[in-house]
């Protein structure tokens, strides 16, 4: 039994095979899911409606069973600020604050092959994708 909330195999299975470095993108429902991630990184389906998960959800539980480095998140064109950062930043606190990419870099960094695992949510609100890099325990 697991202390803490995380209780997805697979998505478990995909955190405890990514290494220091690797990289975690939790993905609102308008990300390109299958063109916009490395063809070796895991992509697990948890879209089950538009609304069902959001990123929120899974950023939650992720963030008690993984040590956490660095957050990037996808900035809009326009520079704007959009409203799934605020809960963001309440559940990372200001250890990990939030590292905003111009959205073509974004696409590249989860291109990448230390992408490990893609989850794919139902969110719908714009630019809510979160690209997490897996720290260590010290």
């Amino acid at each position: 039994m697991l202390r803490y909330p995380l209780l997805h195999p697979p998505l478990l299975h995909a955190l405890a095979t990514a290494g220091h470095g690797s990289k975690v993108l939790l993905a609102d429902s308008n990300y390109a899911h299958r063109t916009n991630i490395h063809h070796r990184a895991t992509l697990i389906h948890l879209n089950l409606r538009p609304g069902l998960v959001t990123v929120d959800e899974v950023l939650e539980p992720v963030l008690s069973a993984t040590p956490v480095e660095f957050v990037h998140t996808m900035r809009p064109d326009d520079l704007s600020t959009p409203e799934a950062w605020t809960n963001y930043e309440q559940l990372l606190g200001p250890d990990l604050p939030l590292q905003p990419l111009a959205r073509q870099d974004f696409y590249e960094a989860c291109r990448s092959p230390e992408l490990a695992v893609c989850v794919a949510t139902g969110d719908v609100r714009h630019y809510a994708n979160v690209l997490l890099t897996v720290g260590f325990i010290g």
